[in-house]
């Protein structure tokens, strides 16, 4: 059998493994999806009319902010989402399973791929939930086309690729999954100072370079330019140097510490 067909059996089996994890275990994935859902609700009906009005001025109703928020609260659900992969990760380094599968004949990136491949699964379930629910509550995009569709999905899928490998360094570096947990956290913390909940220019500032340029604000603009028809700008090119960034750094990192001779 070829490397390549050995690393992609390998890394299927690994797959197929992490995936009855969560299935089996759904707390954890449970909790950090609703964290973006209890958020969306709570923005739409107990501040979408002062928001709206921040927004769109007098005129504007709770539809305009709908509209506005929804796109920043699928890549929240992404960020949420990918902080069980960190956990995860830990468990599996704390709780001996890593030192099992290094005596194996496995493909020894196989274990990282899998836990990778499993959360951009989770992650697209879940952004299909949170978008299913912002659709119930009013969200629509009736001016995007089919190419402008596929394009959403592909930055979605990308965004999550990236986060996942940095949480999976999160989760190698952590000595316990408390800790991972808590590493991750500004996989969601990043996303409160973004404009995902209000424009930037709304913002002081001397902070507006900070959410303009981190790396959740120009996704969200290129999805709501996707979605809605807004002007994309240069946070195109801006969010895919971001992602394609994040994944290699991820990546590298990761693969520096899995590689790493267990004390």
């Amino acid at each position: 059998m070829s490397s390549l067909s050995l690393a992609v059996r390998d890394s299927s089996t690994m797959l197929r493994r992490n995936l009855l994890h969560a299935r089996r275990y759904p707390s954890m994935t449970l909790n950090l999806l609703l964290t973006p859902v209890m958020l969306l609700l709570l923005f739409v009906y107990v501040f979408g009319d002062a928001m709206s009005a921040g927004i769109g001025g007098d005129g504007a109703d709770r539809s305009d902010y709908i509209a506005y928020l929804v796109p920043g609260l699928l890549l929240m659900t992404i960020g949420s989402t990918t902080i069980g992969t960190a956990v995860s990760v830990s468990m599996d380094m704390t709780e001996g399973i890593i030192a099992r599968f290094r005596t194996m004949a496995i493909h020894r990136g196989s274990v990282l791929f899998g836990h990778v491949v499993g959360s951009v699964i989770q992650c697209v379930m879940s952004v299909t939930l949170a978008g299913a629910v912002g659709v119930a509550i009013g969200f629509r995009s009736t001016d995007a086309t089919a190419l402008e569709w596929l394009a959403a999905f592909a930055l979605l899928v990308l965004f999550a690729t990236a986060l996942t490998w940095l949480a999976v360094g999160m989760g190698l570096s952590s000595p316990n999954p408390e800790a991972a947990s808590n590493n991750a956290m500004p996989l969601i913390f990043l996303p409160l100072i973004s404009s995902a909940f209000v424009p930037v220019d709304a913002m002081p500032g001397w902070f507006q370079p900070i959410a303009e340029y981190q790396p959740f604000t120009p996704a969200i603009e290129t999805l709501r330019g996707l979605l809605l028809g807004s002007e994309i700008g240069h946070n195109g090119w801006l969010a895919v140097a971001w992602c394609l960034g994040l994944a290699v750094l991820g990546y590298f990192w990761s693969k520096s510490l899995f590689d790493r001779d267990p004390k």
